[in-house]
């Protein structure tokens, strides 16, 4: 049955399975939320929140009217009405930031400078010292008051993010305080586990060691931020890195210079609040040219970089000057499947969680959904469902109308000639246009940089558009004749970071997650593999390296090995440990005696079947001894105590076959010397 709509025995089973789903799902809630209370309550004194704020910006006052630039652009110059402020910034290089819905004028900021970058890294290096001794406890205690203090403070962070990057306060509270508290919550519960040394298994021939791996602090690690998530993408490696004892110098994207002062305030008064230094948090902002100063720095012990590909090769190129491991965040053209057996209801849900997946953020989202890839049955009747639903979305700014507007801005209009012609290009090979595909001046803000949400159908992997990474208000659909055929468009781009796949049959879903090359898959969902902090990141052209869950944290330590005596024994009686056989001692007097043992030994230790153990044991055992035997009388020999050395029971079993030397006593009777018999 591929359509339920056409079932009348489906359609009488639905109101009865809802009440289930809806049963189950609040007490699932109420379950968990007890949970939680119960994790609450067994907090102790010493890893409680500290009390803490922040002054809010002036900005953010719905009273705030701000100058509207002529041409809005970060470089400061020539934007203002007002000639007189024109004059006084001609020919600076400070950083003009203003609102992307409406244009409006936020500040200017002062780019850093490559002495600027030295003294901010040496300040971190200085207190990370300090920092790296500190017990997990009191790591715990700066996160949970930074988590206290983000959801006393929801509004204030999402209107801050809001003003500097055009989104709305629903992508905002969706995209940077529920991710970032997430990632708050898991660390605090979970971080300490996955720092915590771990036993590893040992070996037959090493059974007297035991083993374990530590994760200790880099020192000063780095991060350089894109602007598509400002408040998160910043205070997501400042959680990793302090939880692990490092100190941290970010770098966040000039395009949203201006919230960095207040979100770096945030984190450091959370520091401060607990009785630590500010200077582990290190914030700064600069133009391209002075960036490689940063990335390059021998003080660096590890650099995370999110943006652009092209970017990406400057700066790996950049690092491994120092030999700087980096990990590298690129973007994706990240495909949604969509497989025929979804009941019609079900699918106009889906369409709820692809238009999400689309238009969160204007589409500035390096998960964001950017090909639905449909087989036939489900083509005809996702665009049926999607095309209105895309033309009625409203543009403007919700924090001036919250209650008009469904998506917010772009953070420029610089893509919107590449958006256009990319648009244009797939139309004229076939594709069609059904909603938007153009930029929008808004009647209200014609300042603001808007893109109009676009439904783009009919498009065929060969097509620009399905290649390219689009980070703009663009649904594509394409349609793929069979699930191998869907999988192949998937895998079809230089990108690999996440995926989505719809569906009802289980093996048709294994069989996606088990062929889309891609760093991460949701099944029936998009994007939830970051909402629980698994660890993220893509393949291919997508980038390496992982942030979030164990692997972010644990990737920003040094990994050390330790490998120590199992039995210490008691005050050194009893204890086993490694001695060097007397075959292989240095130095070895017999060559072709000492390779039989070391064989010996690597074929007891690793050889199969009781028969080729077996003869392993007789080697080593007899290598041994007549090493041991071998050795010991090279040292009398020279010593000139053969005499004393060996016994007459040791006569005849020496390693060449012949007998042992002459005593001193008879060597001296036969009027000889003892020096001419010493080889």
């Amino acid at each position: 049955m591929t359509w339920c709509e056409d079932s009348e025995t489906a359609r009488a089973a639905e109101p009865p399975l809802r009440k289930v789903e809806s049963r189950l799902a609040h007490v699932s809630l109420w379950c968990g939320t007890a949970f939680e209370i119960c994790n609450d309550l067994r907090l102790t004194d010493h890893e409680a929140p500290v009390e803490c704020s922040v002054p809010v910006p002036e900005q953010c006052s719905p009273a705030w009217k701000g100058r509207i630039l002529d041409k809005p652009d970060i470089k400061a110059g020539h934007s203002l009405h007002r000639p007189l402020f024109e004059h006084t910034i001609a020919g600076s290089s400070a950083i003009q930031c203003y609102c992307p819905t409406d244009g409006r004028l936020l500040g200017l900021v002062n780019p850093t400078t490559s002495d600027g970058i030295d003294r901010a890294l040496a300040r971190a290096k200085e207190a990370q010292v300090e920092w790296a001794k500190t017990a997990f406890g009191k790591r715990k205690k700066v996160l949970r008051t930074l988590l206290k203090f983000i959801l006393d403070n929801q509004d204030t962070i999402a209107t801050v993010a809001c003003l500097d990057s055009g989104k709305t306060k629903i992508d905002a509270i969706l995209g940077e305080i529920l991710v970032t508290v997430e990632k708050l919550k898991w660390t605090i519960k979970h971080g300490e586990k996955a720092l915590r040394p771990e036993k590893r298994p040992t070996n037959f021939l090493m059974m007297y060691k035991s083993n374990e791996v530590r994760w200790e602090p880099l020192g000063v690690v780095a991060a350089c931020v894109s602007w598509n998530y400002p408040f998160h993408n910043f205070m997501g490696p400042i959680v990793s890195s302090i939880f692990t004892g490092n100190a941290i110098v970010i770098k966040a994207s000039e395009q949203t210079a201006w919230s960095l002062t207040y979100f770096t305030s945030l984190a450091r008064t959370a520091l401060t609040t607990c009785g630590h230094s500010p200077h582990l948090i290190q914030s700064l902002v600069c133009w391209p040219s002075i960036a490689s100063h940063l990335t390059s720095h021998p003080s660096i012990s590890h650099l995370t970089f999110i943006g652009s590909r092209p970017v990406a090769h400057s700066i790996c190129a950049s690092a491994a000057k120092s030999l700087t491991p980096v990990c590298v965040e690129l973007g994706g053209k990240d495909p949604a499947l969509i497989l025929d057996d979804i009941p019609l209801p079900e699918l106009r849900k889906i369409a709820s969680v692809l238009m999400r997946g689309v238009f969160q953020s204007s589409g500035q989202n390096c998960i964001g959904i950017e090909r639905i890839i449909c087989l036939p049955h489900s083509y005809t009747h996702l665009i049926s469902i999607l095309e209105p639903r895309i033309r009625a979305l409203r543009l403007g700014n919700s924090l001036t109308n919250p209650d008009e507007v469904d998506v917010g801005a772009m953070i420029s209009s610089s893509s919107f000639s590449r958006l256009e012609s990319l648009v244009s290009d797939a139309v004229s090979q076939g594709a069609r246009c059904l909603v938007g595909g153009t930029r929008y001046t808004h009647p209200h803000h014609p300042k603001g940089h808007y893109f109009s949400p676009t439904l783009l159908v009919d498009v065929t992997p060969s097509m620009a558009i399905a290649r390219e990474e689009l980070f703009a208000p663009i649904c594509v659909l394409m349609r793929a004749p069979s699930l191998p055929s869907a999988i192949s468009i998937a895998n079809s781009t230089p990108y690999a970071l996440g995926s989505s796949v719809f569906g009802t049959s289980k093996p048709d879903l294994d069989r996606c997650v088990d062929e889309l090359k891609a760093g991460m898959v949701a099944v029936n969902d998009f994007a939830v593999f970051y909402a629980v902090q698994l660890p993220f990141g893509g393949v291919k052209g997508s980038g390496y390296g992982r942030f979030a869950g164990e692997e972010g944290l644990r990737g920003i330590c040094n990994v050390k090995s330790v490998c120590r005596d199992r039995w210490t024994g008691i005050w050194g009686w009893g204890a086993v440990k490694t001695r060097i056989p007397a075959a292989l001692d240095y130095p070895m007097r017999q060559g072709a005696r000492a390779w039989g043992f070391a064989k010996g030994v690597v074929e007891l230790g690793y050889a199969e079947g009781w028969r080729r153990r077996g003869r392993a044991v007789v080697d080593v055992v007899r290598g041994g001894m007549l090493g041991a035997l071998a050795v010991r009388r090279s040292i009398l020999t020279l010593a000139g105590d053969v005499d004393g050395g060996l016994g007459e029971g040791c006569r005849g079993v020496l390693l060449d076959g012949t007998p042992p030397p002459a005593t001193a006593a008879a060597t001296a009777a036969a009027g000889k010397t003892g020096d001419d018999d010493v080889e």
